[in-house]
């Protein structure tokens, strides 16, 4: 009687659960989306399959599955699973679940996989603690993460565990996770129907994120009063508004996704798409970045990107540094956006970072080269034998043929202009110049 009242007991708890808990795909033909993870052919579904499973970390943006495939795992598999999170749990608690492994396959034979959620909260003493226990099989850790684990995971811990990557849903994924839902006895019960502005609005506010979707739609149900089966309460798109009022797209400011909009932007203004860079922008506003931080990006993108293709490029980018310094957000965000559309637009030369680069290289892996006897300091005896100096101003068009490269280097070795913008000009003039000028 007490397993029958304790099973009451969960039901009566799923029932007042929220709609995405509800909805935790019970099995691997239930996981929505992940085709790559966990799809048909998969390592982890073979594995899963054959009660073969070894240690893996799930890796992926929120809401795309982690926490659901762990537990469908614990469904699946014949092994004992326990949970610890990251969030609230400690060494002592690691501790005591390794002990009670330990126990159980010594006992009984049984194994034991030791889910831990938000594994990138674990310290490295705490992720140690792991260590034995995972190499010697005590455990199976199946752990869960929204950042990269090659940069928030052990090295060690990550060696001898598998890494599966999960991703954003795609729209027709969100839209078959809320149709799904819709209809299930777990879910609304057929008892609300959505229109089709209101679906699409809701897999648009989700931007890739299941468990997003599925607590939008909750939140929109309860706007209204559940209908009958075969009249169900209509969900509109202003109720889904009204729901979530505000839409929150994914944005951290010193992991992945910082990095990797950040990326994007710069990518955007090299490839001369104003649009493209503006996007990107808005996302990092939105997202709350340091404006200061997206300024100084632009600065460098001057020089490393427009170069003297557009030298007004590196100006224009170092004023909308200093409005970012000054002004800050809300206004700022125009001095920013101005300073963007400038440089996409702008004529592009890398000629002046690649001379540099390639000027670095021959100092520090070339011989140590002289400097020509005519170019040294002449605030000094006997400097009367270096040679003559040719005083450029004293020439036609304050120029005069000479060398300024020490010997074993020739006119060209680093900077090679293109015919670009200003540099272009610039280097026309120059040839002109040299030609009809002394020499």
């Amino acid at each position: 009687m007490e397993s029958l009242f304790d099973d009451m007991e969960r039901e009566e708890r799923l029932k007042a659960a929220p709609l995405a808990v509800r909805m935790r795909p019970r099995t691997l033909d239930e996981v929505v989306g992940q085709r790559e993870a966990c799809g048909e052919g998969s390592w982890l579904r073979t594995v899963i399959e054959n009660d073969r499973l070894s240690s893996l970390i799930l890796f992926g943006p929120a809401g795309t599955g982690k926490t659901s495939l762990a537990r469908v795992i614990a469904q699946r598999t014949q092994a004992v699973f326990v949970e610890v999170s990251a969030i609230g749990g400690t060494v002592s608690d690691l501790r005591r679940e390794i002990t009670a492994a330990e126990t159980r396959l010594g006992r009984e034979g049984q194994r034991t996989i030791l889910f831990i959620d938000e594994i990138h909260r674990f310290n490295r003493a705490q992720q140690d603690t792991l260590l034995h226990a995972v190499e010697s099989g005590v455990v199976i850790l199946v752990g869960a993460t929204t950042e990269n684990p090659f940069f928030e995971v052990n090295s060690a811990l990550l060696s001898r565990s598998r890494v599966v990557e999960l991703s954003y849903l795609a729209d027709d994924e969100v839209g078959e996770l809320l149709d799904r839902a819709l209809a299930d006895e777990r879910g609304l019960r057929g008892l609300f129907r959505l229109e089709p502005d209101a679906r699409d609005a809701i897999v648009l506010l989700a931007g890739g994120d299941g468990r997003s979707a599925l607590t939008t739609l909750d939140l929109a149900s309860g706007m209204t009063a559940p209908g009958e089966p075969d009249a169900p309460s209509a969900i509109t798109a202003a109720m889904v508004t009204a729901a979530t009022p505000h839409r929150a797209l994914p944005y951290d400011k010193n992991k992945d996704m910082h990095y990797d909009v950040i990326s994007a932007f710069i990518k955007s203004m090299r490839g001369s798409d104003p649009d493209a860079a503006l996007y990107w922008l808005a996302r990092m506003i939105e997202g709350g970045e340091d404006p200061k931080f997206i300024a100084r990006r632009m600065v460098i993108a001057a020089s490393e990107d427009v170069g003297n293709a557009d030298p007004q490029a590196l100006l224009v980018a170092s004023a909308a540094f200093r409005a970012a310094e000054v002004i800050g957000y809300p206004e700022c965000r125009i001095n920013l956006a101005q300073a963007a559309v400038y440089l996409a637009l702008a004529p592009k030369s890398n000629a002046a970072e690649a001379g540099i680069d390639a000027a670095l290289a021959e100092v520090r892996k070339g011989p140590a080269r002289r400097v020509p006897d005519h170019l040294r300091d002449r605030h000094r005896p006997g400097s009367e034998s270096y040679g003559a100096y040719r005083y450029p101003h004293s020439y036609p068009g304050g120029w005069v043929a000479q060398r300024y490269l020490p010997e074993g280097l020739e006119r060209g070795a680093f900077f090679q202009p293109t015919e670009r913008g200003w540099e272009g000009y610039r280097t026309d003039a120059a040839r002109r110049d040299r030609a009809s000028g002394p020499q």
